[in-house]
Order: C-alpha cells, then structure tokens, then sequence
C-alpha cells in the first residue's frame, strides 16, 4: 500500500450560469498539485505551502479542516502531512478552497485504501469549504470530486447527481487579478426575489440539464441565463457586460460569472470557438488597466486525478 500520493486538484466552476449553489463542472487545465504522505506520528500535519500565503495550522486551512473532520471520523492508526502546490488564487472564483478541501480527503482516502465513496468525501470536505464561504455547500467540491457537471440535489443529506457531458464542450475563463471575497458577494444579494424572475430561472436549469442528457447544443445556449444573481453580482466586476457581448458575438454559448466572481466563464461548442472567445475577451481587457489571465480548457470528466 502506497505511503505517499501526488494528486492534482483542478480548479472548478459553480453556479453555471443559471443554477445557483447547485450546479458546477471540472476544468482540466487548471489547477493545485497537493502531496498527501502517511506518517507513524498521529494527527494531521500541513508542511509545505507554495504559490500564495495560506495558514499552516491545520485548524485554519481548508485543507486541514476537512483533513480533520475525515481523520476525526475515521480514527486511522497514523498521520498524514500535506503539501500543497497552489496554483488557484484564492478568492478567483474558480473553486481555489474547494481544491484544496476536496484534494486533502481525496489523498488520505487512497492512502487509506478507499473507505469512502464519493459522497461521503464531498461531506467531510464541506467542513473545509466552510471556513471560507462562512457555510457548507458543494456547487465547487462535487464536480472536483465527481468530475464532470454534477447538480447538487441536496446538501443535507448530501445528494450529488452525475451529469453527462456532452463531448464538444469547453470552457473558456478570464480572471480579473481583482479579488472578490465570497462572503462580500453574497451580501450583495437580494432576500427576495420576483416570482417570474424564479420561474424563468427553473426553467432555465431544467433545460440546461436536459441539454447535457441530449447534447442539445442549442438549447444549451438558451439555458445559460441568470436573471436572479447575475444582475447584481456583476456589478462587482469590471468590465463584466462588455466581456459577455464580445464572448457571444465570437460564438460562445454562453457567459457568466464563475461562482461568486471575478472569473468569468464560458462555454462554446468545439476548441476553435473556445480559442476564438479567448482572443475575443483578452481585446476587451487589454485596453483597461486590470492585470488578467485567461484559460481554454476542456470539461475533465474525471475530477481529481492521481499523478505518477
């Protein structure tokens, strides 16, 4: 049995558009590598931190905490240090907590000869998650762990739903080097909402879901709107509505706010139109003032991968 174990946790998008704190799906070009090792002393040890500066105490980092509700739960007779390799910003809206909760569990599950399932590592990495959205949910943990898109049925009990992935999709990503805070951007947002402003929005995640099941393109394109959370959200980002109109007149299916911002996301039929919006929304940001970095990447159907 393996004592030590090199993951790569990719980087994810929640909300898809019009499913707010239940949709997500996995990137594959983007991403954390963590280190996950057994030790014969007990506990759980963070040792090296690379990338962005993060806490070490492990009470204190996502990885840690979710380490720790896992290890708490299960009681195994040895430790486990983690390294993490931080390529996520934190604060991207691209799941950069969510990677290192889910890639932690992940580690030490293998390590542990797989005791839990997918569910049940999704659980413990809420925990994690926690500490930095301030509550546990798992738009960002499912399709980490999942792969793919999932649709978050229930949180409590925890209900993750496996969706297809129609083959053409890829995502396109632009991250304004500007930092939202998830607590911020979920202030902003209104405690009621219009009652055809919530019917338009059911719909729209009924047909997004059916668009995956069918590879119905079109109807993909139809569904990727958010008339609840977007109007105010986007606010927080700049130059938001002027990516979006360049995004679809270069053929995108649809743009919107990954997770709670400033990513901004996209999905297009086919890699040549993914790589023609991202030459689309790099003219719009290279005339502003705001440092940025984007990304083409296709769906990863497997979640978090194990790395020779």
């Amino acid at each position: 049995m393996k004592n030590e174990i090199k993951i790569f946790s990719p980087a994810t998008v929640a909300n898809v558009a019009c499913g707010f704190d239940v949709l997500g799906f996995c990137l594959d070009t983007i991403g954390d590598e963590m280190v996950i090792r057994k030790t014969e002393k007990k506990g759980i040890k963070i040792t090296k931190i690379e990338g962005y500066d993060l806490p070490f105490e492990a009470e204190k980092n996502v990885a840690g905490v979710s380490a720790l509700a896992m290890y708490n739960a299960l009681q195994p007779d040895c430790g486990f240090e983690i390294e993490i390799y931080k390529k996520i910003k934190p604060g991207s809206g691209i799941g950069s907590s969510s990677a290192s909760a889910a890639g932690s569990v992940f580690g030490m599950n293998v390590l542990l000869d797989y005791p839990l399932n997918k569910t049940q590592l999704t659980n413990f990495a809420m925990k994690g998650e926690a500490l930095a959205s301030k509550c546990e949910h798992a738009d960002n943990l499912a399709p980490a762990i999942f792969g793919g898109f999932t649709l978050v049925k229930s949180a409590c009990p925890l209900h993750v739903l496996e969706l297809p992935t129609p083959s053409d999709v890829f995502a396109t990503l632009i991250h304004p080097q500007i930092e939202i805070k998830t607590s911020e951007s979920r202030a902003i947002l209104p405690k009621d909402i219009p009652l055809s402003n919530a019917i338009t929005q059911w719909a729209n995640v009924g047909s997004l879901v059916h668009a995956l099941h069918t590879s119905d393109y079109k109807l993909l394109k139809d569904s990727l709107n958010d008339v609840v959370i977007e109007p105010y959200r986007k606010q927080l980002i700049p130059h938001f509505d002027a990516i979006k109109k360049a995004s679809l007149q270069a053929g995108a299916l649809g743009c919107a706010i990954s997770g709670s911002g400033p990513s901004i996301f996209m999905l297009s039929k086919g890699d040549a139109t993914a790589q023609n919006v991202e030459k689309a929304i790099r003219d719009v940001y290279a005339k502003t003032d705001i440092a940025f970095e984007t990304y083409v990447s296709k769906i990863n159907t497997e979640g978090i991968k194990i790395l020779k």
